[in-house]
């Protein structure tokens, strides 16, 4: 399969999202919005010529929207295969791709979000093992640092101390989340109106930068939420799946 680097010369034009087919989408704009903002501070968009079904996305670790501490290392924000497409390499493909642009560039490895069970939107830590990864941090709600250094002896990656015990004082239901992920775009104030309608207390807090998501109390920013200060979930939610955790 061949692959495309999309940057903001072609981005315009290229067809960037996993499940959104049509360009004109809010989700598709949100998202490419925010590929601009971050293309100067290294972020690496890379993608198959079917149309995003698998792609790559990657950014130098001091500029990514997480709170993590991860001196001279690659960051991955994530790696994409679309079922009908794993089992072929693909995402062996853009794995390597990954780590031979971070050698090039004088990081010592890269790094990655997984999980302690499996979770949505998150990699599979089954995979990161077999491809030689080993968890060198894990916050409170079972989230994981995952790192595939290139030297011996590379420091560690690890959360900062915010993101390491998530909890937050704020009662009723507080979403953290970054434009980083489209489906925030339509979904968020879909479910902000279901919580008006209901009369649930509701607060969502949109992350403007890396410096704001540097510091949150989440490891994962795409999108988080509490309720009376205990983290729930990363899945994104429509409006059924959210009255659904109401009605719990």
């Amino acid at each position: 399969m061949e692959y495309i680097r999309v940057t903001n010369e072609n981005i315009d034009e290229e067809h960037i999202c996993c499940a959104i087919s049509n360009n004109n989408d809010i989700q598709v704009s949100s998202k490419k919005d925010w590929l601009k903002g971050e293309f100067d501070d290294g972020l690496v968009f890379l993608k198959s010529e079917e149309r995003g079904k698998c792609f790559i996305e990657y950014i130098p670790a001091e500029n990514a929207w997480n709170p993590i501490i991860a001196d001279d290392y690659m960051y991955i924000n994530c790696l994409w295969v679309a079922g009908a497409f794993k089992g072929h390499g693909y995402s062996t493909d853009l794995l390597n791709s990954c780590i031979e642009d971070s050698k090039n560039k004088g990081k010592k490895g890269i790094c990655i979000l997984s999980s302690k069970k499996k979770k949505p939107f998150l990699s599979d830590s089954k995979f990161l093992k077999y491809k030689g990864f080993t968890i060198c941090d894990e916050s409170d709600n079972g989230i994981q640092l995952w790192h595939f250094p290139f030297i011996t002896n590379a420091s560690l990656p690890k959360f900062k101390e915010c993101a390491a015990h998530p909890h937050i004082e704020e009662m009723g239901y507080v979403l953290y989340y970054t434009s980083q992920c489209p489906f925030n775009a339509k979904y968020v104030p879909i479910i902000e109106e279901v919580a008006k309608e209901k009369g649930v207390q509701f607060k969502a807090i949109h992350l403007q930068s890396k410096e704001e998501a540097q510091n949150v109390p989440t490891p994962i920013t795409t999108y988080a939420l509490f309720y009376n200060g205990e983290y729930l979930t990363n899945e994104q939610m429509n409006d059924k799946r959210f009255l659904k955790l109401l009605a719990k």
